[in-house]
């Protein structure tokens, strides 16, 4: 390469870090009313609205205003919030013997909490778990709180019975190549549409595609229903949005589960809350929401996730994929102690939320 060439190639390289060096010590603000303004425009409509444009999955309602190389770099670069010595250092509790403890609630439906996205539940007879990951680490992001059961105690009491497996979409932390590889054989995957073929191709042979507002009569008087969430999706070998992302319902004959995979607060909440009344558990994500300029259409921040709940109407509240993996600016544990304090600003009935350590149990009732 000639020195000229070689001058070229780097100033593109040297604007950038101009650029980095010059935001890296200003402080981004975020506009909280023009934002919750923007959400609360949206057309219920658009929520029934086409979700692929020929190319790619979008939000209709309101679509994603994609950032650029610069724009993460600029998050990774710029100081962020200051945490206490506490929120840096709290994370949950790993309860022992869960296989003992599930095994002593018999026939009783239950919660548990494994970590993360990934809770492992007896539903009206049925077993299944959500997002299933088990690895130690999400791509590179390390665990900072081991699962809360190991995949041959899920084997031992899942036993011969058909484990339902629910995808919500194609991130690392929800979408784990290995954990996937390690569940029963007879596993039965709902994916959102566009990922059948990568769970094929993991050697499981049930698995069905479903796209939002869909609905699937199961066994034992079971529906599911596949519904929106404000996110996106990409990973190696999968391009930007070409996967779609969901949340789930599911309706079993005593109890409903409202899981949310991932995602921004938007008007599909009220709308899921309208159209399926008495949701008794919504599982509700709580994380990667600093910093809230970079963050905010796909991350709800606690007041949001707190909306989304009243929203849904749903009975009992169940904060996700806090204490496993920090992947925004705040602690992995940060989120628990930020939800406590904003239920007691809000002066909200504190019996609502179920607050659960890693490998927490709830028997339903």
């Amino acid at each position: 390469m000639s020195p000229r060439s070689h001058f070229l190639s780097i100033v593109p390289l040297a604007w950038a870090l101009l650029l980095l060096c010059s935001c890296a010590g200003t402080h981004t603000d975020f506009d909280e009313k023009a934002w919750r303004e923007k959400v609360m425009s949206a057309n219920v409509e658009d929520l029934y609205a086409p979700n692929h444009d020929g190319d790619a999955f979008f939000n209709p309602w309101m679509p994603m205003e994609r950032k650029g190389f610069l724009t993460f770099l600029r998050w990774r670069f710029s100081p962020g919030k200051t945490y206490t010595e506490e929120e840096k250092a709290y994370l949950p509790r790993v309860i022992p013997e869960p296989a003992t403890r599930i095994r002593e609630a018999k026939d009783s439906d239950f919660i548990f909490w494994v970590g993360h996205g990934t809770f492992f539940m007896r539903l009206g007879g049925t077993y299944w778990i959500t997002d299933p990951m088990f690895s130690d680490r999400a791509l590179l992001p390390k665990r900072r709180t081991p699962p809360g059961i190991s995949m041959d105690e899920i084997h031992s009491i899942v036993g011969d019975e058909r484990l339902h497996v629910l995808i919500s979409h194609n991130h690392y932390d929800h979408l784990d190549r290995r954990s996937i590889e390690a569940l029963p054989a007879n596993s039965h995957f709902f994916v959102p549409l566009g990922l059948k073929d990568f769970v094929l191709g993991l050697g499981h042979s049930h698995v069905l595609e479903m796209n939002w507002w869909q609905s699937l009569d199961l066994p034992k008087n079971i529906e599911l229903v596949c519904l929106p969430m404000q996110h996106w999706s990409r990973r190696i070998g999968q391009g930007f949005n070409t996967t779609l992302w969901a949340s789930f319902l599911i309706a079993a004959p005593n109890v409903t589960i409202y899981f949310d995979g991932d995602g921004g607060y938007h008007i599909g909440y009220r709308e899921i809350g309208r159209r399926f009344p008495g949701i008794d558990y919504a599982l509700i994500p709580t994380t990667a929401y600093h910093p809230r300029w970079f963050m905010h259409y796909a991350h709800m921040n606690i007041d949001e996730t707190l909306d989304a709940f009243q929203d849904l109407g749903a009975s009992f509240f169940i904060p996700t994929q806090w204490g496993t993996f920090e992947l925004g600016d705040e602690p992995a544990g940060y989120p628990r102690l930020d939800l406590e304090r904003t239920i007691a600003e809000r002066k909200l009935n504190a019996d609502r939320f179920l607050i659960l350590d890693i490998g927490g149990l709830h028997l339903i009732h």
